[in-house]
């Protein structure tokens, strides 16, 4: 389960250094600066999930016996509906995806702690 997490997430990175190059040279003359400023935000949260994953996916893998890969699963989760939710925001998409947004950053710390909860139950003695 681990080694699917790394390939997910290393694809998620690499759409995040895609998503940040099309804002910075594609949409800069396009959008407002509120705009830009939800690209860049939603471009920063997926690259975070992105390399949390992977971060947790070499750990799952190599100290936890693949536990603990679950919570990157989430955290990539939560990255992607926060990033999607803000660059639909980004090109004028409907307003309530504003309240969609939260829900994947409250996936992002659900997956986060628990992969904290499983890395201190396998070194617990």
């Amino acid at each position: 389960m681990a080694s699917r997490l790394a390939a997910v997430a290393a694809l998620a990175a690499a759409a995040a250094v895609a998503a940040g190059a099309f804002g910075a040279h594609a949409l800069a003359g396009r959008l407002d600066e509120r705009g830009l400023e939800l690209w860049r935000t939603a471009d920063r949260y997926l690259a975070l999930a992105a390399v949390g994953a992977l971060a947790i996916a070499a750990l799952a893998g190599s100290q936890l016996g693949g536990r603990g890969a679950l919570g990157g699963w989430i955290v990539l989760a939560g990255g992607a509906l926060f990033a999607a939710t803000l660059f639909g925001l980004a090109l004028g998409g409907p307003r309530w995806l504003g309240a969609v947004t939260p829900l994947g950053g409250a996936a992002m710390i659900v997956g986060f702690a628990l992969f904290a909860v499983a890395a201190l139950r396998s070194a617990a003695p």
